[in-house]
């Protein structure tokens, strides 16, 4: 049913405004409280089996929104009734920003997947942060805040603008993400460098436990899937060194060169950053590295091209402990989650794994 509403409206609107169209809805659905209940009933049937617990938070499951689809903390609860275990809201910065110039996301379909310039469009982390004081949950959900550094600061006095935003939002999330490997800021990704993130993520880790006392705020950094090998393990190393308390791999990819991409030549053009389908090896490859290289210290985030239950457990079996989507939601629509769901509580019913737990980084150990 998704799929023919897909191809007769949404595959005609302008991809931004279809997002608007759709997230509106959603919102709208999780404020009338028959309903919302009656499509979480529905959409996100829970499984005990996948019971998750990642930096001492309890989730029902390991399966999470992406940051890019809530950027401003507006529809969490509509997330959570779609059956989204966790919720990623971001990229904040520090000062609203209006974001590039549209058009700025583009589809693939015939690649599923999604090329977006967006720039960190969002309301900036004092508004955000003030949302989230006012939030009244309606669902029980896993909040993470993943921030990310203003445009018109110069990478000089981007741990300052980091800082800024962490001290804002930190006392409201469960988790916090430094975002340094999206494409679309310029200067961004000079900054996973390990000799300008460890004073960034040490500024943040620092900014975050003063404006929270009465718990420890979980930590995490996200990396771009076009890091060297060599730049993969240093990130690694400087994540075990600071106590860091995750990595999310990855984030969107600038490449286009042997992808095999389908879709137009057009479109396949347009700069940005690319997700979903494509991006999904590269993905699995650079969180089979970290996993190699961090074990059980540093628990592991898999996002990148997760359409299905397939793609899910592979995650795991590689070693992510959460596993998060995003670009296929758009083509497979609100039974995204409930079917990825079932499809993994099913694979560890059959496997040798008596817990999720067991089963995360399984592959890599069986290699080591």
């Amino acid at each position: 049913m998704y799929k023919i509403f897909f191809s007769l409206v949404f595959k005609r609107l302008d991809p931004e405004q279809a997002h608007h169209f759709a997230f509106r809805w959603i919102r709208l659905a999780a404020r009338v409280p028959v309903l919302r209940t009656f499509l979480a009933a529905a959409l996100a049937p829970r499984h005990k089996e996948l019971r998750t617990e990642a930096f001492g938070l309890r989730m029902h499951g390991p399966f999470g929104l992406a940051a890019g689809f809530d950027k401003n903390a507006v529809g969490i609860d509509g997330m959570a009734m779609l059956g989204f275990d966790h919720v990623e809201i971001g990229t904040v910065t520090g000062e609203p920003q209006p974001g590039n110039p549209k058009q700025r996301l583009f589809r693939l379909v015939k690649d599923r997947a999604l090329i977006n310039r967006m720039g960190f469009n969002n309301d900036g982390s004092l508004r955000v942060a003030a949302r989230l004081a006012s939030r009244t949950p309606v669902f029980r959900t896993v909040v993470g805040v993943n921030i990310g550094k203003t445009k018109v600061v110069p990478e000089e006095e981007a741990v300052a603008d980091y800082v800024k935003s962490a001290e804002r939002v930190a006392p409201y999330a469960d988790y916090l993400v430094v975002n340094v490997s999206s494409p679309n800021t310029p200067g961004l990704r000079d900054l996973q460098a390990t000799e300008a993130l460890r004073p960034l993520l040490s500024a943040v880790r620092e900014a975050a436990d003063g404006a929270v006392s009465a718990r420890r705020v979980p930590l995490l950094v996200k990396i771009a899937p076009d890091l060297a090998d060599e730049d993969i393990d240093a990130v690694a190393d400087l994540a075990v060194e600071l106590g860091l308390d995750g990595i999310i791999a990855t984030n969107t990819t600038i490449a286009r060169e042997g992808l095999g991409l389908k879709s137009d030549a057009s479109l396949v053009k347009e700069t940005g950053g690319l997700s979903g389908a494509p991006v999904k090896e590269r993905s699995l490859e650079v969180l089979r590295r970290l996993y190699a290289r961090v074990g059980d210290r540093v628990t592991l985030v898999g996002v990148g091209g997760v359409e299905n239950a397939e793609d899910a457990w592979q995650r795991i079996l590689a070693g992510a402990t959460l596993v998060q989507g995003y670009s296929a939601f758009i083509y497979e629509g609100p039974f995204y989650a409930r079917a990825l769901h079932k499809g993994l509580a099913a694979r560890l019913r059959t496997s040798p794994y008596a817990t999720l737990a067991d089963a995360v980084g399984a592959d890599v150990r069986k290699t080591a």
